[in-house]
């Protein structure tokens, strides 16, 4: 007899709804699929399996620094930076690497979940189940696959639409779907997971709003420029129709995906956390940064826990850790940018210059969130560890040099050239502080915080692009400023309109959602890849002997290339010779 092997433990601990009576009763972890398919408990954990597919945040290596905010120290990331991958080798996105980071959404993994979703539908079917509890599994699995399919075309345009469990002696020859029928499938997936969800309810499963947020989030792509372009970039592409739309109206678009994002914002139940009325800009910074640091709110509108379930894996989810100082001995992955540094504003709204008198003082009177997102030279942190603190008893981020009478210097607690663990050191400067828990150890605690799959400050921010780019400036800002203001930043200027608007809409969008897996994905869209995706700067800090002077230099830290190919990534070779019918991305 077939047998279906369920990983009930770590689906259940996993989610915060878990079933503890369940567990206690029939503590087994394999079922028949007879059992399985005639009892309601054992399909909500089958569904419970399938939500382990989805792709977590807070991972030894994160998309942040495939994109121009963030910077990794691994070489392993090098030729995806550098445009060097190809259908043979495509870096930590192979699903066989051994960094295991991006393992739910390489292309084997995602199809294999999708399989999963597809064993639901039939099985359910056949098993003449009913009742509420069935039809919110059922709108769970409409949205499980449908965020499975966004991420393949993400990556990829048009893929395949297998909506069946293929047994091992079916034909698995199928061919490319085309780019517009690929969102069809994936909205009309969402459609049906919305119709048949709850309005609200448990943050860490779907909801009614989860499937329309995300509907909006991939009809905002489906109505961007890289697939409006008729395959511009493509140098001749000879199947324009699997990489983007080849006809129809992008203004439509932009219309389905207003109203999209509307939709989520007329069902009237979530709020951005902390209000849009801060009464300081400490406040404000408080706001953002406790925004991360709780185990739901009303901001959030899907979310995913973690557990102690893999701590035996030095790889499991461990943002402290991961990201922190290497002088609090942690390994300072994932810094930011100098570029990410510049473009937070200064706090009347203005933009930050080195050629202004701001310069003199980089990091004074800055919009809240960067302080909650950037640990830099001289910010305030956390007790250092027993054998750091005579060094530092305030635990004052040293990524700066401190100059000595004879002219040498020496090097802060958290360089590179630190006596502590100095090979974790940030080459950029900086830190992420966002996403951490100061109140932690995490030299030897893990921080148990879930990750934000969506939440509604992104809905607001799809509102406002799609608004803009129908003309809708007027509404534009005023969704615009709620983000802002929440920020505790000034309105935006009445009189700024047209592509100085659309750029400040970007430059906000690019740090309220700094590190929530959207910058990758939105410099393709937008197809200002070729312009971001430079060098990465950093900063070198000097403290002058016997003076309170500081000199900063900027200085180029990591080479990177981009080549157009790079919009989509390719499908790999081992794929293409498993179906005759594959047809390769632009480029590779």
């Amino acid at each position: 007899m077939k047998r279906i092997k369920l990983l009930i433990l770590s689906s259940f601990l996993l989610l915060i709804s878990c079933d503890k009576d369940f567990l206690e009763v029939k503590p087994l972890d394999q079922y028949s699929d007879a059992a399985v398919w005639s009892d309601a408990s054992l399909v909500n954990a089958f569904v419970n399996d399938i939500y382990l597919g989805q792709q977590y945040g807070f991972q030894l290596e994160m998309l942040a620094s495939l994109s121009d905010i963030s910077m990794t120290k691994r070489a392993e990331v090098n030729p995806i930076l550098n445009s060097e991958i190809n259908a043979s080798y495509v870096s930590v996105l192979d699903p066989n690497h051994w960094l295991t980071s991006f393992r739910n959404i390489t292309w084997n993994s995602l199809y294999l979940n999708i399989r999963s979703c597809n064993v639901f539908f039939e099985r359910v079917e056949e098993s003449g189940l009913q009742g509420e509890e069935i039809e919110r599994l059922t709108g769970e699995v409409h949205y499980l696959r449908a965020n499975f399919y966004y991420w393949l075309m993400s990556f990829y345009g048009g893929v395949p639409i297998v909506d069946q469990a293929y047994q091992i002696e079916d034909d698995f020859n199928i061919a490319r779907s085309t780019f517009e029928e690929t969102i069809n499938f994936i909205v009309a997936d969402l459609d049906a997971a919305a119709a048949a969800l709850p309005l609200s309810g448990d943050k860490a499963r779907a909801t009614r709003g989860a499937a329309l947020a995300l509907k909006s989030r991939v009809l905002l792509y489906a109505a961007s420029d890289l697939f409006n372009s008729n395959a511009s970039w493509t140098d001749g592409y000879a199947n324009p129709e699997l990489v983007g739309y080849t006809g129809g109206s992008q203004t439509q678009r932009w219309q389905a995906a207003q109203d999209a994002a509307k939709a989520v914002i007329d069902l009237g139940i979530y709020n951005l956390y902390g209000g849009t009325s801060p009464a300081s800009p400490q406040e404000a910074r408080e706001n953002y940064t406790n925004l991360f640091l709780n185990n739901g709110n009303e901001e959030d509108i899907l979310i995913s826990f973690y557990d102690d379930i893999n701590d035996s894996d030095w790889q499991a989810p461990n943002p402290g850790r991961f990201y922190g100082p290497n002088g609090y001995h942690n390994w300072g992955n994932h810094t930011p940018t100098q570029q990410l540094v510049d473009s937070y504003e200064m706090i009347d709204g203005t933009e930050f210059s080195w050629s202004g008198p701001e310069a003199e003082n980089p990091y004074e009177n800055r919009d809240p969130r960067f302080y909650a997102s950037i640990l830099y030279d001289g910010a305030n942190w956390r007790q250092r560890p027993d054998d750091v603190s005579a060094a530092d008893p305030e635990g004052i981020v040293q990524t700066g040099f401190f100059e000595n009478a004879d002219g040498t210097f020496t090097p802060g607690l958290d360089t590179r050239q630190s006596s502590i663990e100095d090979w974790n050191g940030t080459y950029t400067g900086y830190y992420l502080r966002k996403f951490i828990d100061p109140s932690i150890d995490h030299q030897y605690e893990t921080q148990r915080l879930p990750w934000r799959q969506i939440r509604y400050a992104e809905v607001i921010l799809n509102y406002v692009e799609a608004s803009l780019e129908l003309g809708q400036e007027a509404e534009a800002k005023t969704y615009l400023n709620m983000i802002r203001n929440r920020a505790g930043m000034p309105d935006v200027p009445a009189d700024e309109s047209g592509e100085d608007l659309m750029d400040r809409y970007r430059n906000e969008r690019k740090v309220e959602l700094a590190y929530e897996q959207h910058r990758y994905f939105d410099i393709r869209r937008w197809m200002i890849a070729p312009q971001v995706i430079e060098d990465v700067e950093g900063i070198r800090i000097e403290h002058q002997f016997g003076s309170d002077d500081v000199e900063y230099q900027i200085m180029e830290v990591q080479n990177r290339n981009w080549q157009n190919k790079s919009y989509l990534l390719p499908i790999l070779l081992d794929e293409m010779n498993r179906n005759d019918l594959l047809i390769q991305n632009p480029g590779y």
